[in-house]
């Protein structure tokens, strides 16, 4: 994330409020501009234009995310928390995981925690592609209305549990 001025960092606070409350679509100029009380092409005294403020909120998101990782401990612990926040922002969590420019500094925001607690990339990236799966499913409504949604990300989880864990789990 680049270095911003004061005002463009109320800017991007303010962009990320809207995409959280209302959605990517909301995102206008002249609605963030509404927001912090300016006309629209003041904005653009701040930053360069729409492509580089939506790149700002990804990077925002995408702290945000890589912040609440780093704080759980362990895999069960890490998958719950990525889980609550994608549920808990959806917009963010979509404009980020859908935005061009986020396509390598989404995966780096959970790689280092899960690389912490599994060891491996391979075993990292495979993590990360069914938690950033499940959520992006679960955020669709591709389950069905009778599905134990909860049950699926547990099943999942075990796959990336040590197997003591696993095995204290199951009652074993």
């Amino acid at each position: 994330m680049s270095e911003l001025s004061p005002r463009a960092r109320q800017i991007v606070d303010a962009a990320r409020d809207l995409v959280e409350r209302d959605g990517p679509d909301a995102l206008t100029m002249r609605a963030l501009a509404a927001r912090v009380g300016v006309r629209a092409p003041s904005l653009y005294k701040h930053l360069p234009g729409k492509e580089e403020l939506a790149s700002q909120v990804v990077d925002v998101a995408l702290a945000e995310l890589g912040r609440t990782l780093d704080a759980a401990d362990g895999i069960d612990a890490i998958a719950h928390a990525y889980r609550r926040f994608a549920l808990a922002r959806p917009h963010l969590y979509r404009l980020a995981s859908t935005s061009p420019s986020a396509r390598d500094r989404f995966e780096l925001a959970a790689a280092p925690p899960l690389l912490r607690v599994l060891g491996s990339a391979r075993r990292a990236r495979a993590a990360w592609a069914f938690l950033h799966g499940m959520a992006e499913l679960e955020l669709g409504g591709f389950f069905a209305d009778d599905a134990d949604v909860a049950a699926a990300w547990e099943v999942g989880i075990d796959a990336f549990r040590p197997p003591s864990l696993l095995a204290q789990r199951r009652g074993i």
